[in-house]
């Protein structure tokens, strides 16, 4: 025994795996294709949330003012990011009034 191994040090051995570098911009046709159909699959969904994240805002006006509002800026958020950008904002917008309205205004009624 060496006094490295005495003193509590370990001696074990790494490595690495060594692999020819992936290039991002370069791709099999069935990679392309399969990429765009995902593509509008997100934005399919993203236009979904944002019309469910619309509505959630647009009933918070009328019902349940600060659970819906925040449900509906949550899913606009998420709309957003998921491509449904002007869904998203108009949800974001409409759900931010309506729980600044009721936190603030409607309890003064």
């Amino acid at each position: 025994m060496t006094q490295e191994n005495q003193a509590g040090g370990y001696r074990e051995e790494t490595a690495a795996e060594i692999a020819a570098p992936v290039r991002g911009d370069v791709r099999s046709q069935a990679n392309r294709g399969n990429q765009a159909n995902g593509e509008n699959a997100g934005q399919a969904t993203g236009s979904i949330m944002g019309f469910s994240a619309l509505a959630l805002s647009i009933l918070s006006l009328f019902v349940l003012p600060v659970l819906l509002g925040a449900a509906g800026i949550v899913l606009g958020f998420i709309a957003r990011a998921r491509g449904a950008k002007g869904l998203g904002n108009w949800a974001i917008g409409i759900g931010a009034i309506s729980l600044v309205i009721g936190m603030f205004v409607l309890p003064f009624y």
